[in-house]
C-alpha cells in the first residue's frame, strides 16, 4: 500500500460509491476499483461489501479507515512541518466557542495566541452548539466546542472534562435557608422562579435530564438562550438560574452573584474539543490547539473554570 491508495480508499469510504470518488478524486472508476482490489490481495481480507447502491465496509475496512486517516493526516502535518521549518509558524485557525465556553476562554486564549504565536490569526465565533456543528462540518471553522457529538465518524472528538453545574443568585437575593455555598438538592431549587434556556437548548436538556431520573418538576419562569440576559436576570433579582461556574465566574468576581453547588444529583456535563475528520488538520491547528489546552488547564487550576471531582449521587 501507498499513501495514495489510503487517500483513494478514504474517499470510497466516504462517499459510499465509487463513482462519486470517481468524480470527488478525477480519477477514473476501473482505476479505483482496481487500486480497492490490490490493497484487498495484499491484505488477504475484503475491504468493502459492493452492490447497485454502492459500497459499505467491512469490519476490516472500518479499521483500514481509522488508520488511513491518521496515516493521511500525518503525513500533510509532516509535510507542513518541514516547509516551515526554520520559519515563523503563521497561518490562521476559526475556532467555534459556545457562549458559557467563550465568557471564561475567549480573552485569555486570544492573549496567549498573540504571545505565543504571533504570526497566527486566531478567529474566536460564539454561538450556540447547534451552529457550532454546522460550521464543523461545513468546514467555517476548524475547531470548536460541543457538550455532544452524534457522529464518530464523520468528527474526532477528545473529551477535555466534566463541567458541574451550580445554582446562582443575586448576592442580595439569596433565596434558601441554608447557607450560601452549602450543597442544595435539586428538590429545593425546582420550586424557586428559575430563568433557564429554552428546551431545545443544549443546557435545558442536560437540566431537564436530571430532573426527570428524580421525578422533579422545574419551575421555569422566564425562558432565555440569550447567556447574558439570563445572568441579567438573576441580577436584577429576576430569578435564580443553573450554570456552569465558567458562565457566570466574571459575575461572582465581582460579588455581583452567589452560588452553591448542587446535589441529589451532581449535575455535570461533558465538554468536547471537535474537528471534523476529513479536514486535514494543519500544523498551526495543532498548535493552537496544544495552546488552547494549555490555556484550560491554567483556568482550571486557578479555579475559574470548576471541573467536577464526583458523578453523580
Amino acid at each position: 500500500m501507498d499513501i495514495k491508495q489510503l487517500r483513494y480508499f478514504i474517499a470510497i469510504a466516504e462517499e459510499g460509491s465509487l463513482s462519486a470518488a470517481s468524480q470527488r478524486l478525477r480519477v477514473a472508476q476501473p482505476s479505483l476499483s482496481q487500486h480497492i482490489i490490490k490493497i484487498e490481495q495484499e491484505l488477504g481480507v475484503t475491504l468493502v461489501n459492493r452492490s447497485p447502491r454502492g459500497v459499505t465496509l467491512t469490519a476490516s475496512g472500518d479499521i483500514l479507515l481509522h488508520h488511513a486517516r491518521e496515516i493521511c493526516q500525518s503525513m500533510s502535518i509532516c509535510q507542513e512541518m518541514v516547509k516551515k521549518s526554520g520559519s515563523v509558524l503563521e497561518g490562521s485557525v476559526a475556532f467555534g466557542l459556545p457562549s458559557s465556553i467563550s465568557m471564561v476562554l475567549s480573552v485569555p486564549l486570544a492573549e496567549t495566541v498573540r504571545d505565543l504565536l504571533p504570526k497566527v490569526k486566531l478567529r474566536v465565533v460564539e454561538a450556540m452548539s447547534g451552529f457550532i456543528r454546522e460550521w464543523l462540518q461545513d468546514e467555517t471553522i476548524d475547531l470548536g466546542f460541543l457538550y455532544e457529538y452524534d457522529d464518530a465518524r464523520l468528527f474526532e472528538a477528545r473529551e477535555l472534562m466534566q463541567e458541574e453545574l451550580y445554582f446562582f443568585a443575586a448576592a442580595d437575593n439569596w433565596p434558601l435557608k441554608r447557607a450560601i455555598g452549602e450543597p442544595v438538592p435539586l428538590a429545593e431549587i425546582a420550586a424557586l422562579d428559575l430563568v433557564l434556556p429554552s428546551q431545545h437548548h443544549g443546557m435545558r436538556k442536560t437540566i431537564d435530564k436530571y430532573a426527570d431520573s428524580r421525578g422533579i418538576q422545574m419551575n421555569v419562569c422566564v425562558e432565555m438562550d440569550a447567556l447574558t440576559q439570563i445572568k441579567e436576570l438573576v441580577g436584577r433579582a429576576s430569578g435564580f438560574t443553573i450554570l456552569a461556574m465558567a458562565a457566570a465566574h466574571d459575575r461572582v468576581a465581582r460579588g455581583e452573584f452567589v452560588f452553591s453547588p448542587i446535589i441529589e444529583p451532581v449535575m455535570t456535563r461533558p465538554i468536547y474539543l471537535v474537528r471534523k475528520l476529513t479536514r486535514p488538520q494543519t500544523y498551526v491547528g495543532r498548535e493552537v490547539e496544544r495552546v488552547t489546552l494549555e490555556v484550560i488547564n491554567d483556568l482550571v487550576a486557578r479555579g475559574i473554570w470548576k471541573v467536577s471531582q464526583k458523578g453523580d449521587v
